[in-house]
C-alpha cells in the first residue's frame, strides 16, 4: 500500500512538475518507457518532438547513435537563465563525442519553430538518404533541406536560440549524381532545391527572432549556404556569430538578409562557392551582407571563394549600412576584396590583409563577372537604376597581389563619398581599369563619383593605381614595405620591416566633407590586426609599425 502511494505521489509530481527535467532517448529505447533515466530510454524523434518541455529541461541524446528523422522543437518555451538544452549524454558503449541526426525524407535534422530560449550543443547532423517527399509545412517556399531551421510562423517575440558546438554536414536536397541547370549560377541565389546548414527565417512584420548565438560550429559540405539569415523587414537581430568553420559550401559561407546588430567574429570559411558536386550552387562569398544595418565583421579569415559572379572574401550587397569589415584576413578569393554596391550608407573595410583576391577573368572558365580588388558599384536590383554607394571608408587595409595576377579596380560614377586612405598596395604585376559588371556592364563616360578624399596610400610602383580609373590619389607614396614573408598566408607574413617608409606615415580619418554620421562604431581604432597599439600618427597597412 505505501508502495502504491508513492508511486501516485510519484506520478502527480511529474504531472505537476516546476523543476528541470532530464530526457534521454536512445534508437534502442522504447517510446513507451518514461524516457526518465539511460536505462528506460525513449527510442524515436517523433517522441522526443511531441514532449512539452518546460524551462530547464533537458533532452539528451546517446551519443554515437544515429537517429533517422527530424527533431522538431515547435512553441517551446525555455527562460533567460532556464533554456530548454538538447544535448547528446554518454554511452557505455560508445566514446564518441556527438549523437547523429539524419534527416531522411524529412526537410531538415532539427528545426526550432516559434520558440525562444533553447539551447542546442553537441550534435552532428546531415541530410543526405533521400529527397524529401514534400515540403515542410514550416517552410513555406520552395522544397529545401537543412541540417537546422529556425524559424517565426506567427506572431510573437521569439529569443535566446543558442547552436554550439554542432557538425552539420553534407546536407543536399538531391541525390548524388544529380545535375544543376547550367544556368542557375547567373540567377541571384539559384532557382532549384538546395541543401543549407543552418537557416534562420523570418519574414513576418509581427514576429522577431532576437538574441541568437551560433557559435563554435563545423559547417562542411553543404550544396548552397553554410549559414544563411533571412527577414524581409529586418525582424532578426542582435545575433552573433563566432568560431564557426565553415567549409566547402556550394553557395556562401555565411550570409544575411535583413538583420539588424549583428556581430561575426573569428570564423574561419574556406572554399565558399565550391563546385566539387554536381549538386551544388558553385558561386559564393565567404561572407556577404544584403538589406542589412550595423553588422561588425571581424577577425575572420575568408579564403578560396571561388564561382563565376561574386565570390569576393567579404562583399557588400546593397541596401546595407554600417557594415565595418574590419582585422579580417582574406586570401585567394577569385571575385577580390573589396565589394560595395548601391544604396549603401555608411560602411567600411579597415584593417584588413588582403592576398592574391580577385583573380578572376571575365570569360575564362564561364566567369561573367571579373574579379576585382576594389570595386563600387551602383547597382541595386536589375529593375532599379543605380544610385551610390554613399560615404564609403576604405582605410589602413594591406594588400598584395603577386605577379601571377592582373590586378582590377572598378568604380562607379554614381558614387558619392570615397575616403581612401593610408592603405598598401603591394601589387607585383599590371593593374587595370574595368567597368562595374553586376549582370549589366556599367557605362564609360566621363562623369566622376563625389566627394572624394583620396590620399597618403603606398604603392610599390607607379601603375599600381590604373591611369583610366576616375580618380587619383592626390598624394601617394612609393616604395617597398618589405613585408616579412611575401606570398604568406598568415597575417604576420605582411609586416612592413622597411620601418621608416611605414612607422607613422598614416594620416588621422576624419568623417568626410557632407558626412555628418561616420561610422557607428567611430572611425578611430586604438589596435591594428595583431593587436598592437596604435600610435597617434598611426603607420600605413593593417599593421602598425613600432
Amino acid at each position: 500500500m505505501i508502495r502504491i502511494i508513492a508511486m501516485l505521489a510519484f506520478s502527480l509530481v511529474l504531472i505537476n512538475k516546476s523543476y528541470a527535467t532530464d530526457y534521454y532517448i536512445h534508437p534502442q529505447g522504447n517510446d513507451n518507457n518514461t524516457g526518465l533515466t539511460a536505462m528506460a530510454p525513449w527510442q524515436s524523434l517523433s517522441k522526443a518532438s511531441d514532449q512539452q518541455y518546460q524551462p530547464g529541461d533537458r533532452l539528451l541524446l546517446a551519443k554515437g547513435q544515429q537517429f533517422y528523422g527530424m527533431l522538431s522543437l515547435n512553441q517551446q518555451q525555455g527562460q533567460l537563465n532556464k533554456p530548454i538544452q538538447i544535448s547528446s549524454y554518454a554511452t557505455s558503449d560508445s566514446s564518441e563525442q556527438f549523437a547523429y541526426i539524419e534527416a531522411g525524407n524529412n526537410n531538415a535534422a532539427l528545426s526550432i519553430i516559434n520558440s525562444s530560449y533553447i539551447e542546442i550543443t553537441e550534435l552532428a547532423l546531415s541530410g543526405t538518404t533521400a529527397t524529401p517527399k514534400s515540403k515542410s509545412k514550416y517552410l513555406q517556399v520552395k522544397p529545401m533541406r537543412l541540417g537546422v531551421l529556425v524559424k517565426a510562423t506567427q506572431p510573437g517575440d521569439y529569443q535566446g536560440i543558442v547552436l554550439k558546438n554542432l557538425t552539420i554536414k553534407d546536407v543536399f536536397y538531391h541525390q548524388v549524381g544529380f545535375q544543376r541547370g547550367d544556368k542557375e549560377v547567373k540567377t541571384a541565389n539559384g532557382q532549384q532545391s538546395y541543401g543549407w546548414g543552418i537557416r534562420v527565417i523570418n519574414n513576418l512584420k509581427n514576429a522577431s527572432i532576437s538574441n541568437l548565438t551560433i557559435s563554435n560550429n563545423t559547417v562542411t559540405n553543404i550544396a548552397h549556404t553554410g549559414i544563411k539569415f533571412t527577414s524581409k523587414y529586418q525582424k532578426i537581430s542582435d545575433i552573433r556569430v563566432t568560431h564557426n568553420e565553415v567549409t566547402h559550401t556550394g553557395g556562401p559561407g555565411i550570409q544575411l538578409s535583413g538583420v539588424k546588430n549583428g556581430y561575426f567574429g573569428h570564423n574561419l570559411v574556406n572554399y565558399s562557392g565550391s563546385n566539387d558536386d554536381s549538386r551544388k550552387w558553385g558561386r559564393g562569398s565567404g561572407l556577404w551582407t544584403w538589406s542589412s544595418d550595423n553588422i561588425l565583421i571581424e577577425h575572420n579569415e575568408f579564403s578560396n571563394a571561388s564561382g563565376p559572379g561574386d565570390s569576393a572574401g567579404v562583399h557588400i550587397d546593397f541596401n546595407c549600412s554600417h557594415v565595418v569589415v574590419q582585422y579580417n584576413l582574406s586570401t585567394n578569393n577569385a571575385g577580390g576584396f573589396c565589394e560595395i554596391l548601391g544604396n549603401n550608407f555608411n560602411n567600411a573595410y579597415r584593417y584588413n590583409i588582403s592576398v592574391n583576391d580577385g583573380h578572376r577573368v571575365k570569360g575564362v572558365e564561364g566567369a561573367f563577372q571579373e574579379g576585382k580588388i576594389f570595386w563600387l558599384s551602383g547597382y541595386q536590383g536589375q529593375n532599379n537604376a543605380r544610385k551610390g554607394p554613399f560615404n564609403s571608408y576604405f582605410y589602413n587595409n594591406t594588400i598584395y597581389v603577386d605577379e601571377s595576377i592582373e590586378t582590377k579596380i572598378a568604380i562607379d560614377k554614381r558614387a558619392d563619398g570615397i575616403l581612401i586612405a593610408n592603405n598598401i598596395f603591394h601589387i607585383v604585376g599590371k593593374s587595370k581599369a574595368v567597368l562595374g559588371d553586376q549582370y549589366v556592364a556599367d557605362t564609360a563616360n566621363a562623369s566622376v563619383a563625389k566627394n572624394v578624399f583620396f590620399e597618403n596610400n603606398l604603392y610599390l610602383k607607379q601603375d599600381n593605381w590604373p591611369e583610366k580609373v576616375m580618380i587619383k590619389d592626390s598624394n601617394p607614396i612609393y616604395g617597398d614595405a618589405q613585408f616579412l614573408n611575401k606570398g604568406g598566408l598568415t597575417k604576420a607574413d605582411y609586416t612592413p620591416t622597411n620601418i621608416t617608409l611605414i612607422k607613422g606615415k598614416g594620416i588621422n580619418i576624419m568623417p568626410l566633407a557632407n558626412d555628418a554620421v561616420g561610422l557607428k562604431v567611430g572611425l578611430k581604432l586604438q589596435k591594428d590586426i595583431l593587436n598592437n597599439p596604435i600610435g597617434k600618427q598611426p603607420s600605413l597597412g593593417a599593421i602598425e609599425v613600432r
